[in-house]
């Protein structure tokens, strides 16, 4: 398993530039809760909603992220709780507006992806998951390894 530095490393090697660094630090969160979203919002076999009504692909989805997050750093995992927590609390706000979930979820995505992609001109460089795929899921403990660094936690 390639531990949690040399992802964390080589994301942060592709976001050095200030104004692409504040991008991604506005736009992944939104990124992140809006594919949660999307997928809170596709359709669940009957027995995911008689067992809780929060048991959808959205929360499969960040379940499993927390076990890839665990995988790579424990530390990490257990500090990325709250943000998943925040995320679910978001995406149950957001439901409740007029719009259907998954479109606003959508404009959403489109709107923060399209900051990112404005980062990344301005750094002259291409998003790190045009290497490596994993590089979608290193964005958000990315931001915690930040401030983990400036807090003097290990990870």
């Amino acid at each position: 398993m390639i531990p949690a530095d040399h992802w964390l490393n080589e994301y942060g090697r592709h976001h050095n530039h200030g104004a692409n660094r504040l991008l991604h630090w506005l736009s992944i969160p939104l990124i992140v809760t809006s594919v949660v979203g999307m997928l809170w919002s596709l359709p669940v076999p009957e027995t995911f909603s008689q067992a809780t009504p929060v048991l959808n692909w959205g929360t499969i989805f960040l379940m499993a992220a927390v076990v890839y997050y665990f995988i790579i750093s424990i530390t990490l995992a257990f500090g990325v709780l709250p943000f998943i927590a925040l995320v679910v609390l978001s995406v149950t706000w957001l439901e409740q507006f007029s719009l259907p979930l998954w479109l606003t979820s959508l404009a959403i995505f489109l709107v923060a992806w399209a900051a990112q992609r404005v980062g990344h001109e301005i750094e002259g460089n291409r998003p790190s998951f045009v290497a490596d795929l994993q590089y979608l899921m290193i964005g958000p403990v990315w931001l915690l390894a930040i401030v983990y660094k400036r807090l003097r936690i290990p990870y």
